[in-house]
């Protein structure tokens, strides 16, 4: 307890899914915590603050950020969790939400960092980007999801080499199939929750609570020797290569026999 105390953090899309959760454990271990959000947490405290903010917007970011400088006169965390996903084969996709994905899933990371890390470098700092599996490779019908995540990996890489003599670290988080708002009408129906958690080795859905504690851990000084990693927390879809398992066929074969 207490990790961050004495420290102010500004969480992007912080009034639901994974930023919720890390408003709720920066703020439950001492921080005080700046939502940017167009939507209004269920609460805030006195060391929880809201401001409604079109993250994709240069005038609210830059906006935000002076705000949060003059209200607690620091900034030491920045955790940009805002995105969102868009389904669409690249023939049937408009040029508006293609767009829309690339602004708050990548032009908002860097308008935040813009504007944060002029402040962050009276007293170092961590920043945190959210990007996702989805990142690492591809997925069907997902493009701009991809290409817009993938682009929060590499940016987050070379934020870390510009940043590092100003004391403040950058990772990224790539979570995977995590029960928020934005996964809850993919996984609605029982055959489709199955297709999607068959491939998970730990066979469930990540909730938001553990990327909190994950986020949590990278923004803090037990982390104070890495930046430009990027950490995936995904129940082990990842590790999987694709190919088939085969001795849960052989087995299966034998008991068929």
């Amino acid at each position: 307890m207490g990790r961050f105390a004495g420290k102010v953090a500004i969480v992007t899309g912080g009034s639901a899914g994974i930023g919720a959760a890390v408003v709720a454990r920066l703020a439950s271990e001492g921080a005080k915590v700046l939502i940017a959000d167009i939507q209004p947490p269920a609460a805030t405290t006195d060391s929880i603050v809201f401001m409604h903010t079109d993250v994709a917007s240069p005038e609210a970011v830059a906006t935000l950020v002076e705000a949060c400088r003059q209200k607690w006169g620091q900034i030491d965390i920045l955790v940009n969790s805002a995105g969102i996903g868009a389904l669409a084969e690249t023939p049937d996709m408009s040029e508006e939400l293609w767009d829309k994905v690339f602004d708050i899933n990548i032009k908002a990371i860097f308008l935040f960092c813009k504007y944060a890390i002029p402040v962050m470098r009276a007293n170092g700092g961590a920043i945190l980007n959210i990007a996702s599996i989805s990142g690492q490779g591809g997925d069907y019908g997902m493009g701009a999801y991809n290409a817009s995540k993938g682009a929060v990996i590499n940016y987050t890489r070379s934020l870390a080499l510009d940043c590092a003599r100003d004391g403040i670290r950058v990772n990224a988080l790539c979570p995977g199939l995590i029960e928020t708002a934005m996964t809850e009408l993919t996984v609605a129906r029982p055959e489709d929750r199955a297709a999607w958690l068959s491939p998970i080795p730990l066979a469930r859905m990540g909730k938001p609570e553990e990327m909190a504690n994950v986020i949590a851990f990278l923004c803090s000084d037990e982390a104070s020797y890495m930046t430009g990693s990027i950490v995936t927390a995904d129940g082990g879809i990842t590790a999987h290569t694709g190919q088939p398992n085969v001795p849960y066929r052989r087995k299966l074969r034998e008991q068929q026999a």
